[in-house]
């Protein structure tokens, strides 16, 4: 198969929605805008066809990550996520996939209002990938 991303072969990764026939590699799924779930099924996704965040607000400007504290989008994007149990706590993909792999199963959880259950479950469906340690 051709990565819709890179147009290389070799893609061994396909989008999981009916009818869609985008392919890729692993390694191009983050450029590709692609989810891939580490739970269950292990579905993927590609960009047009990925789980998108059900929260309707959007950062105020000037919103910083609450984890390296650069600003993040002011507007909901496949980079910034926030937390569905407060809506306040939001953060870069890349920085709470960092903390996740650092916490691990039993310690991730939101960095803001800490709820565990929720956040944990909704991160995993957004493409987090949490280890179980």
């Amino acid at each position: 198969q051709e990565c819709f991303v890179c147009h290389q072969s070799g893609a061994s990764i396909t989008c999981q929605e009916t009818g869609c026939g985008r392919s890729f590699h692993l390694p191009c799924a983050m450029q590709g805008q692609c989810i891939n779930q580490y739970f269950g099924q292990y579905r993927s996704f590609c960009g047009e066809h990925r789980p998108q965040q059900a929260v309707e607000a959007a950062p105020p400007k000037k919103t910083m990550c609450l984890i390296c504290t650069d600003l993040v989008d002011d507007t909901k994007s496949y980079r910034t996520m926030v937390c569905q149990a407060c809506q306040h706590a939001w953060f870069h993909r890349n920085c709470i996939q960092g903390h996740a792999l650092r916490a691990g199963t039993s310690c991730f959880r939101c960095p803001l209002c800490r709820d565990t259950d929720g956040f944990k479950e909704e991160m995993l469906r957004m493409g987090i990938r949490v280890p179980f340690r």
